[in-house]
């Protein structure tokens, strides 16, 4: 049986026989506690009676003291305490009850270790590894339960129809203040699929270190990479960090990002993200080269779709007769875009198109002869301009045109 009653010498060292004092134990465990950083002591359990106990007769840690230990593992864990500072706890606490204990025994039972100090290295062994078991488990646990809290509040964030109030709450955790103006940038690869499974770690580390600001979510959704980032970097120079990480790392044939508008609050996210979201859509539909949009640059198209019925008639009333020229309406729709893609231009439209100059004028010359319209004319530019984007933004003439109001 353990005794209670203080049994120091003057010098605070145990003597040799003196039964183990609960007193002295304690007073262990505090320095070990604090000499492991300030970790709580009581992390150590009943480690230090099972050490004793190792000492005077060699038995080692039974089964169920392991899983006490085990369980202190995730309990530091959950505690926030470091694994290094938890496994100083533990070897501080050894050596320091070591440094107290009688002279080295020799013990004559069988089934037992040869002596006093195998016997207390072989339980801190056991005791340690044990530790670090409980540890890494709850520390996945943790990791698990956090990524999908993650993935909760992201996807609620870019939904924006979860109560306001918990968002912040839940956000705060994260080290986002929802108070503050945020956008989305949303990364999309161009052509065949890519992976983008074990893309956010890395992409979120360099938005970091680009961004200067660690209020930063990176998660995949639908196929595609989602930043969340506060305002104050421009949008083009999100658009930009992320498109040359995404190229750097090699995945894919390419990436296209677009970047939503700052709003404030949490239900300005949703905003930024379906901004980008349709920054993708339409830069798709119209064929656009650049890999990296912006929702302000894209609000014109914005207009263009906001009357479908209008700008269904002005593409029938302008592109559709297009369709009569040999060869369909296509290629000429390609001239116009390429004319007004090089500035009107004739000489630059022809090299974008691998034409003649006189192939690229008389097609704009059967341009003009078919709508009624003259692209190089400034007065009528615009119309065709307007057509041509239109009919694109609709799929024409890979599809047919939603009913309009031209009768």
């Amino acid at each position: 049986m353990y005794e209670t009653e203080r049994t120091e010498g003057r010098n605070g060292i145990r003597q040799p026989g003196a039964p183990v004092s609960d007193v002295w134990l304690r007073r262990v465990a505090d320095e070990a506690g604090r000499g492991a950083g300030g970790v709580p002591p009581e992390l150590l359990g009943d480690f230090l009676r099972v050490l004793a106990d190792a000492a005077a007769s060699g038995r080692l840690p039974s089964d169920s003291e392991l899983d006490a230990v085990r369980r202190n593992g995730g309990r530091a864990a959950e505690l926030g305490v470091s694994a290094g500072n938890a496994v100083q706890l533990y070897l501080s606490a050894a050596w320091r009850l070591w440094r107290e204990l009688p002279p080295t025994a020799h013990f004559r039972d069988a089934g037992t270790t040869a002596n006093a100090a195998e016997a207390v290295m072989r339980a801190v062994d056991l005791a340690v590894a044990g530790l670090a078991d409980g540890y890494t488990a709850a520390r996945r646990d943790l990791v698990r339960h956090e990524e999908t809290l993650r993935r909760e509040l992201i996807e609620d964030l870019l939904r924006g129809d979860g109560d306001a109030g918990g968002l912040v709450a839940r956000a705060e955790p994260f080290g986002m203040d929802l108070g503050r103006p945020h956008q989305v940038a949303l990364a999309a690869p161009d052509g065949r699929p890519a992976r983008v499974d074990s893309v956010p770690a890395a992409l979120e580390r360099a938005v970091v270190r680009g961004v200067g600001d660690r209020d930063v979510l990176v998660a995949t959704k639908d196929g595609r990479i989602v930043v969340i980032a506060p305002a104050g970097t421009g949008a083009g120079e999100l658009g930009g960090l992320l498109h040359g990480e995404l190229t750097r790392t090699g995945r894919g044939a390419g990436w296209r990002v677009a970047v939503g508008r700052a709003h404030p609050g949490s239900y300005g996210i949703a905003r930024s993200y379906e901004e980008a979201r349709e920054a993708l859509t339409t830069a798709g539909r119209l064929r656009l080269p650049a890999p990296v949009l912006r929702a302000e640059d894209m609000l014109v198209y914005r207009v263009l779709l906001r009357d479908q019925p209008a700008i269904t008639d002005l593409v029938q009333t302008v592109a559709v007769p297009l369709a009569r020229a040999r060869g369909g309406a296509a290629p000429l729709l390609e001239t116009l875009e390429a004319f007004f893609a090089t500035g009107c231009v004739v000489a630059g439209t022809a090299r974008r198109l691998h034409l003649s100059v006189r192939a690229v004028s008389y097609r704009l010359e059967r341009i003009a002869e078919l709508t009624g319209h003259d692209p190089t004319d400034p007065g009528q530019r615009f119309t065709l301009h307007a057509a041509v984007l239109g009919a694109r933004l609709l799929g024409w003439p890979d599809r047919d045109l939603p009913p309009g109001d031209a009768g």
